[in-house]
């Protein structure tokens, strides 16, 4: 399945290759803007959700950073409410905080996600966000 022409239409930077695998529910692309180096120290990613595609509850000790660009998306850190998030919405999320992400069920959604302090170690994937839980938000 290739990604949207909508979304490639008004996608700011390239889509990249969709990716699948046990830490997202649905098809996601994933394009490298800035690899990890010791030089610039801040990976950044440009992610695409298809419609109804999520990632499962994770966690970034070095904290993250998401710059959404296009769409509508979900946002939730373990016990608060989840935030519903649109174009041009800035997410800082700090240190350790359980957290997931993704599009609502009948949006793209599209985010830059900045590693902050990545020498402090790789994501943590924990449990999936289940469906009941997903399809209730409010």
């Amino acid at each position: 399945m290739e990604c949207g022409k909508e979304v490639h239409d008004r996608s700011v930077f390239p889509v990249g290759e969709r990716i699948t695998n046990e830490n997202f529910i649905g098809p996601v692309w994933l394009e490298i803007l800035v690899s990890s180096d010791t030089i610039f120290n801040c990976p950044i990613y440009n992610v695409t959700f298809e419609p109804g595609t999520r990632n499962n509850w994770h966690k970034h000790p070095g904290g993250q950073i998401l710059l959404v660009t296009n769409g509508n998306g979900y946002y939730q850190e373990e016990g608060k409410p989840v935030q519903t998030l649109k174009t041009g919405d800035v997410i800082s999320i700090h240190p350790d905080v359980k957290h997931w992400h993704g599009a609502t069920p009948d949006s793209w959604f599209t985010h830059l996600a900045i590693s902050t302090n990545p020498q402090k170690g790789e994501a943590q994937w924990l449990e999936p966000v289940p469906d009941d839980e997903y399809h209730n938000v409010r």
